[in-house]
């Protein structure tokens, strides 16, 4: 199970308090953590990536292991310590503004 952790507003959307624990099958990339997400969420789909391209939206980061993944390819593999749910994923909503 992968430990994730969504914004305040996306937990209040989904009806959960805290984090939340996905099961990903085969390789856990970005996709497929994503891919269980929003299976087990559905209201989640289009509020983290676009529902067509599936790229993440402009004002979403994600973050593990004291690392900011918002910008690596889909199909690469999470760390080690997210895949054994040591730690979490982190999905962030990004601040704007001055």
């Amino acid at each position: 199970m992968i430990r994730v952790v969504i914004p305040p507003h996306l937990r209040t959307l989904a009806h959960v308090n805290g984090e939340v624990q996905v099961d990903v099958t085969g390789q856990a990339t970005l996709r497929s953590l994503l891919d269980a997400l929003e299976s087990s969420y559905p209201v989640l789909r289009g509020t983290i990536r676009d529902h067509v391209t599936q790229q993440r939206r402009s004002f979403v980061r994600f973050f593990a292991c004291e690392e900011d993944l918002s910008h690596e390819p889909p199909d690469a593999p999470l760390p080690d310590a997210v895949a054994q749910g040591a730690e979490p994923f982190l999905v962030v909503g990004a601040l704007a503004g001055g």
